[in-house]
């Protein structure tokens, strides 16, 4: 059954100048590995939005916004072997998440040159 559903559009160019801007903007939101992987892509900052975007939508599936004891660096977007995004969560987000009991969150991400979107569905037994 369908929990809750989510969905972010953000402009590239917005977290682009955040990360230019903003000390430490790009480590409050996103892991380390997430960063590792978007410096690796040509396009980095249309990863870094689309991230951001799965992240708000996260939020918003959840029907409450920031949830209090959950960070945003702690819900990590991860690829399956095949290239699926999916979440994960660690520290104590990943205490607050588990205790939901979530039998699946499936996220969806696109982005282009100048825009980043995606879409959370979560669903519950």
């Amino acid at each position: 059954m369908i929990a809750g559903l989510g969905i972010d559009m953000i402009e590239v160019d917005r977290i682009a100048e955040k990360i230019n801007k903003e000390s430490g903007f790009r480590e409050l939101i996103f892991s380390a590995d997430e960063i590792a992987y978007c410096e690796s892509m040509t396009n980095k900052f249309e990863y870094y939005a689309a991230r951001f975007a799965a992240k708000e939508a996260f939020y918003k599936a959840l029907g409450t916004g920031w949830l209090e004891g959950t960070a945003f660096n702690e819900i990590e977007i991860v690829h399956t072997a095949t290239g699926k995004p999916e979440f994960k969560f660690t520290g104590a987000t990943a205490t607050v998440i588990d205790l939901m009991e979530f039998s699946a969150v499936s996220v969806s991400l696109t982005h282009l040159k100048a825009t980043a979107s995606a879409v959370v569905i979560i669903e519950k037994k």
